[in-house]
């Protein structure tokens, strides 16, 4: 029999995988990857829930489009438009439902949406993304 102190219980689990993490708290991108790229642990367990992480909208790859890369460091210029631009290898895709508002490169912001893991190719721009948000919401 399913009660509630053994639903949060067993619920709380996954949250409490990590020291200090809590349901609700943000996640750092650096916490989505391994050192070697590959994902973590706690990504894996939190894929397919809804994640809040925070860091830096890159300048988008195109006008008016559902989704944009969140970094965890303000990039002034879109990396695939400099060829100078080193492209930071934890990064995170953010597919929202409206058309994107740009906000400045400098500024913090959350974003809030369904952990996806794995390979997947935006048919608009081409752009690959290994790990992203989907449904999401910034702030």
């Amino acid at each position: 029999m399913l009660n509630r102190r053994r639903f949060i219980a067993t619920s709380g689990a996954v949250f409490l995988a990590r020291p200090g993490f809590a349901q609700g708290e943000s996640i750092k991108l650096r916490e989505l990857y391994n050192r070697d790229q590959s994902f973590s642990d706690l990504a894996k367990e939190l894929e397919g829930t809804r994640i809040s992480v925070d860091g830096f909208m890159a300048p988008p790859l195109k006008a008016e489009s559902r989704f944009f890369v969140l970094t965890k460091m303000p990039m002034s210029v879109c990396p695939f438009c400099e060829t100078e631009a080193e492209w930071p290898d934890d990064i995170l895709a953010v597919y929202t439902k409206r058309i994107v508002d740009v906000i400045p490169f400098n500024v913090k912001i959350m974003a809030r949406g369904v952990l996806e893991l794995g390979s997947k190719t935006d048919e608009d721009t081409g752009f690959l993304s290994m790990v992203r948000l989907t449904d999401a919401t910034y702030a």
